[in-house]
């Protein structure tokens, strides 16, 4: 199915393109069944309150009984929530999905006592607890529970701090609101005097073109719109700081950073590393700035300059089928076991629902639940090579999801935010190898290698500048610095000018950039998406030019699911994200993109 095709209803969508549910429940009735025992078990949790210091058998039943709960929960919440973005237009499917949600929110409430009671076992009757063999297999899960014993307050404090947090989120919503509802964003006019409205949909495709005039007020108009507000979304964005920070602070951490680092027991080291490693890597991307301007022969390098493709017309078609033949042959460095299960799955298996429909959620994801194969929503796209990334990727996150689940009890077969994105760019990554190693036309390799480039330049430097960003001014507002309007963006602008140099004229509305970025609402969360990359081409690097040894170490990561701390995990799979290493093979990938662009554009 390419853009231009009408869009089919769901019914009208061949069955083989769709995904196959009846693997996970055979039924809408069958569904209701354990809807219903859900709803008749959920006061059961009663019974144990009050009761978990009583023996380690007594706890084991009871982190038993929560563990098979959530497991069917994991099941019934997963089929309704897919059955719910096949057509978000059904009103029952959106009435089941609402049901469902309304049960995860009773189930929390439910199972609320346990961490409270865990921390207030004594902490010598607890080692005795962890050394009984009643609770061998419940020890890592409960030594990650109960490293927050230090941070947890008496039981009247955690409930002030339980009743603060709806309040809490205040600023997060209304920068939404405003970002996404109220902000208008003007408009421009293009070559053919068409008037064109801004949005944050569109904004790419207005900086991806060759008309620069057209570029250029696109951008400024973009940014006149913050102008307007931004002491309104320095408002908000300081208000999101020192919620953090009290937040923080009640729970007695050092500073937020390293309350967000604790909750997967990630290194301040590996933040530092990456932010280092990267600052003593920036010349490739200087050069690749410098390329750009000389291609496009300009004699100033704009912001607004650097997403235009360096590659005019570029023509793609290629069928589902054949997309997922290619991922087949990119990621066969990862055997003959793993390429066979995937191929079965996107194909004769239906783990993916393909094509675009009335109603259907835009986008693309990887689901699933403990007991159900991979589920991956697609709108894939015939005409636009994206999609084929899309797959390559969403695949990657389906059978790091099949083999945890394959390999590790329901308790211990979800990975942590950290590992999330390894699998998939790992497969991404391959890939580009792959369609690099075949026979191209010159016009192909520049697509592709612009392509990389730009995939590097957004996920590894652009994030680890945002995550350096966070970490100042973090600091500044612990430190008792006033986060004015002027603070935020002067050192702002410092970065900019760090990591993009002498070679790239930067506007001053570009220091308003920092009021637009979501993620900032979410404290130290952009520096995964780094390391994630990081982490990724460093494996990939070593799985294909290894040998038995490197592939098991990776497979044996996609089969550990969160039986380790991530950072561990990662080590066994052979990078230490706690030494610059990983990030440095990273970098010197991209390095040797931008080579390979450089002879291809002289």
């Amino acid at each position: 199915m390419d853009a231009t095709s009408e869009l089919l209803t769901r019914d009208q969508v061949p069955e083989e393109a769709k995904w196959d549910l009846k693997g996970l429940y055979s039924s809408n009735e069958t569904w209701e069944a354990d809807f219903l025992s859900l709803e008749s078990q959920l006061e059961t949790y009663a019974s144990y309150q009050g009761t978990l210091s009583q023996s380690p058998a007594r706890l084991k039943r009871c982190l038993k009984f929560d563990m098979q709960f959530s497991q069917t929960l994991d099941a019934v919440y997963t089929y309704a929530h897919l059955r719910s973005d096949e057509n978000k237009t059904h009103p029952g499917n959106q009435a089941n999905y609402e049901r469902v949600s309304r049960l995860l929110t009773h189930y929390q409430q439910a199972r609320s006592f346990i961490s409270p009671e865990l921390m207030a076992i004594p902490e010598e009757t607890m080692k005795a607890f962890l050394d009984d063999p009643e609770l061998a297999f419940f020890r890592f899960h409960l030594e990650k529970e109960l490293r927050y014993r230090p941070h947890t307050l008496p039981k009247s404090e955690e409930a002030l701090l339980a009743s603060a947090s709806e309040m809490a989120q205040a600023p997060q919503k209304a920068f939404t609101m405003l970002d996404n509802a109220d902000l208008q964003l003007g408009s421009v006019e293009d070559a053919e005097g068409r008037r064109i409205t801004i949005t944050h949909g569109n904004l790419q495709s207005l900086l991806q073109n060759y008309d620069r005039r057209l570029r250029k007020d696109t951008f400024e108009t973009f940014y006149k719109a913050y102008e307007g507000h931004q002491h309104t979304y320095a408002a908000l964005l300081a208000g999101s700081i020192k919620k953090d920070i009290f937040f923080a602070q009640a729970r007695k951490f050092p500073s937020v950073r390293e309350k967000a680092l604790f909750s997967e027991n990630i290194p301040v080291e590996v933040y530092d590393n990456l932010i280092g490693t990267v600052h003593n890597n920036l010349k490739p991307l200087y050069k690749y700035f410098d390329l750009r301007k000389r291609v496009l022969e300009l004699d100033e390098l704009h912001v607004y300059d650097g997403s235009v493709p360096l590659v005019r017309d570029f023509k793609w078609e290629m069928s589902y089928e054949d997309a997922v033949e290619d991922i087949a042959q990119a990621l066969v460095p990862l055997g003959e076991d793993y390429v066979s299960t995937l191929k079965r799955g996107l194909l004769d298996e239906r783990w993916v629902d393909r094509y675009e429909s009335k109603g259907k959620r835009s986008g693309a994801y990887s689901s699933g639940c403990y007991d159900s194969n991979p589920f991956i929503l697609m709108n894939y796209q015939s005409d636009h090579i994206n999609s084929v990334y899309t797959l390559a990727h969403e695949a990657g996150h389906s059978m790091h999801t099949y083999l945890s689940k394959k390999n590790q009890p329901f308790l211990y077969a979800d990975y942590t935010i950290f590992v999330a994105e390894v699998a998939s760019t790992f497969n991404e990554a391959l890939l580009t190898r792959y369609y690099l190693g075949r026979e191209l036309s010159r016009e192909m390799k520049i697509y592709l290698l612009c392509r990389e480039i730009d995939n590097f330049r957004g996920t590894l430097y652009r994030q680890t500048m945002f995550a350096e960003f966070e970490h100042r001014i973090y600091a500044a507002a612990e430190a008792g610095k006033p986060l004015t309007v002027d603070t935020f963006k002067e050192l702002y602008h410092e970065l900019l000018t760090v990591y993009f140099g002498d070679g790239v004229t930067l506007d001053p509305c570009l220091d308003l950039e920092c009021f637009r970025i979501p993620h900032f609402y979410f404290g130290f969360y952009v520096y995964k998406y780094a390391t994630g990359i990081s982490a990724a081409y460093a494996l990939a690097e070593r799985v294909t030019s290894g040998g038995d040894a490197e592939l098991a170490d990776y497979l044996g990561f996609l089969k550990s699911g969160g039986s380790a701390y991530p950072i561990d995990l990662l080590r066994n799979a052979g990078v230490d994200m706690g030494s610059p290493k990983p990030i440095e093979t990273a970098l010197g990938k991209f390095a040797d993109l931008v080579d390979q662009l450089s002879v291809l554009m002289d």
